[in-house]
């Protein structure tokens, strides 16, 4: 029978990353993702059966590329913890740099009014009506899977949010906002990259041949639902700043800039519509 430490090191040996091997041992646990000092406390303890099995179970899982949060069903996100399983993408510590920004163009708002895009598990509206109560905000995606999660984390944190279904703007016809915030698919539908993406949905990911069809979509459906100084605020790949850029600008948006990442790469693209056009 396996001890705490022998488990943890068994993962380790397979390949996973230390950090990864405690959080799924303190799941099979049943303990909090966050109680790492309770497997050093406890490193002689005994595993029972049960637990050695879950764990084994779960290091295979990890090991096929299956996301930690997919596993243990929860995500830690701009301070929230958030339920996640296949049916919305994993949210990603880099989209946080979106909220902030979002947070900082409506810090002289009075009670904005903000719709996110979109919106998988409900990450970035949630964040932004935790961080400002005074805020309206709603959310739309076009999977009725993805708002069933949403939906439910939202409840579950008491965070009002006005959930819709359809695809980008078009379920808010009339509506109009100050700030309108994305991270939609931008991976081209040929890229290499989404095989190690299996685990989750295609459709969150992919978008186009170039990546960039929906945030074209966005663009110029926004330009009807921006007040006016409104700010558009999208997340992208890491080499589609310049064209975002220029869809943006091209539109007729001002003051369009990019937003680095926690790795210094301009993952965020925005901007701004006039007050005259």
């Amino acid at each position: 029978m396996q001890t705490v430490v022998q488990a943890a090191a068994w993962a380790q040996t397979l390949g996973l990353p230390r950090l990864e091997a405690q959080v799924l041992l303190l799941h099979a646990l049943g303990r909090a993702p966050h109680d790492r000092a309770w497997l050093l406390a406890h490193s002689d303890d005994a595993l029972d059966t049960a637990v050695q099995a879950t764990f084994a179970t779960n290091t295979q899982r990890r090991l096929n590329t299956e996301p930690v949060a997919y596993i243990t069903g929860q995500k830690e996100f701009f301070g929230l913890t958030l339920h996640v399983d296949h049916r919305v993408l994993d949210p990603r510590a880099d989209t946080e740099t979106l909220v902030e920004w979002a947070l900082s163009c409506l810090a002289d708002t009075p009670s904005p009014e903000v719709v996110d895009l979109g919106t998988g598990s409900g990450a970035i509206a949630l964040a932004l009506k935790h961080s400002r109560p005074d805020a309206q905000v709603c959310a739309v995606d076009a999977s009725a899977d993805a708002l069933s999660v949403a939906s439910a984390n939202a409840k579950r944190l008491a965070l009002p949010v006005d959930f819709h279904h359809g695809s980008w703007l078009a379920p808010l016809n009339g509506c109009t906002f100050d700030a309108i915030v994305s991270n939609p698919p931008y991976v081209a539908s040929d890229d290499a990259h989404l095989a190690a993406l299996k685990h989750e949905p295609l459709s969150a990911l992919a978008s186009g041949v170039d990546g960039l069809d929906d945030i074209r979509t966005i663009v110029r459906q926004a330009a009807q639902h921006l007040k006016p100084n409104g700010w558009l605020l999208l997340e992208h790949g890491y080499d589609q700043s310049h064209a975002v850029q220029t869809l943006l600008g091209n539109q007729g948006f001002v003051n369009v800039q990019s937003r680095p990442d926690l790795a210094g790469i301009l993952r965020c693209t925005g901007g701004q519509w006039p007050t005259v056009k």
